[in-house]
């Protein structure tokens, strides 16, 4: 007999002083941390003493020492500072691609089709008749079967081309992403983190293209008063300094990666909290940070403009609310002919994963 049963609700207990929760926590603080082992460990001891994370039986000294027998940390013997190894690094990129994407898997946010479907690389939700040049391998069988079925009775079977129905395909083509990460001061003013979210996201943008998307490619660009490049292994450690916001530099260094790319699509996805305040004029910097400069969000507006004519779309990620910023980024994107979006740091991550995914699935001409 099909029903439901019912039963008194057990709340499951926490599990405290297991490797695999403090591991979690160690590697979550790590991203606060900039990476600092020390720090972070110092944090998990305070918290300990607070919410009674380990037990009798399983201390922070054993979770510590699991920790370097298991390749996660690494001791120094003259000083005994402890530093994360490239296991952790990681498993920090692990930590976060799981945090981001699986929001995003679970939040249905749109679908993931390009605007044209037809013999592509992906197979999607829709359904249509088949037609000539269509691939066997694109005929859902169940569904013929069962339009022919219908159409013709079940007594006496037949299937004609008519019943054939086909899945749709999407295509794909291979992307080249910058991505910019403003570093300025401003990143951290106001008693709001800004730069850990906007790591996290990198990281676990890396390491979606790493294991889904590996012929694509991701630059990573930071800027302050300069723009330069950075590794992969440099993200856990990256922080702000007391930096202006040269956008131009970082856009003419991301601008300059991408044309080294052999690639069809190209974008550049910028995160950052504030105006363009800084230029670099020679060996001096013309700095400005009361309003908008026209001097600097011109030369600004044009390096957008420079971008459109490459075919190079800008997605900018706006996480302040400020109505003056705002329009500054209106105007920037409607001179690049790109995208914005005025995010919450919390759902950072869910926007740049969807339109990640959705822009390496348009059908280049």
């Amino acid at each position: 007999m099909r029903g439901f049963g019912f039963s008194k609700f057990v709340p499951r207990q926490i599990k405290r002083g297991g490797f695999d929760e403090l591991l979690k926590l160690f590697l979550e603080l790590l991203n606060y941390t900039a990476g600092d082992a020390g720090e972070a460990l110092a944090w998990m001891n305070e918290l300990d003493k607070q919410y009674n994370l380990t037990d009798d039986e399983y201390g922070m000294g054993d979770f510590i020492d699991e920790l370097k027998q298991k390749g996660y940390l690494s001791e120094d013997n003259q000083n005994g500072q402890f530093s994360i190894t490239a296991k952790t690094e990681q498993s920090i990129r692990q930590s976060a691609l799981e945090e981001i994407f699986g929001k995003l898997k679970k939040s249905g946010k749109g679908n993931h089709r390009s605007p044209q479907s037809g013999q592509g690389d992906e197979k999607n939700a829709e359904r249509r008749e088949f037609e000539f040049g269509d691939s066997l391998d694109q005929i859902d069988m169940t569904q013929s079967i069962h339009n022919a079925q219908v159409n013709h009775g079940i007594g006496d079977f037949m299937m004609t081309e008519r019943d054939l129905e086909v899945e749709e395909m999407d295509y794909k083509t291979l992307t080249s992403t910058v991505l910019m990460i403003d570093i300025s001061h401003s990143m951290i003013l106001y008693g709001e983190d800004r730069i850990t979210p906007a790591k996290k996201v990198a990281m676990a943008l890396a390491e979606l293209i790493r294991t889904k998307y590996p012929k694509d490619t991701l630059d990573i660009v930071v800027f302050g008063n300069d723009a330069w490049p950075i590794t992969l292994q440099d993200l856990p450690y990256l922080q702000v300094g007391p930096y202006h916001t040269n956008t131009y530099a970082g856009l003419e260094l991301a601008t300059d990666l991408l044309r080294r790319r052999k690639t069809h699509n190209k974008q550049i996805f910028m995160i950052t909290d504030g105006k363009p305040t800084c230029l670099k004029e020679g060996t001096r910097y013309y700095k400005n940070s009361i309003g908008l400069d026209r001097k600097v969000v011109n030369k600004t507006l044009n390096m957008a403009a420079q971008c459109k004519r490459l075919k190079i779309p800008i997605t900018t990620f706006m996480i302040a609310k400020d109505p003056y910023l705002q329009q500054f980024v209106r105007k920037f994107t409607e001179t690049n002919g790109g995208k914005a979006f005025y995010s919450s740091l919390n759902g950072l991550g869910e926007y740049i994963f969807e339109d990640y995914i959705k822009n390496r699935r348009r059908t280049v001409r």
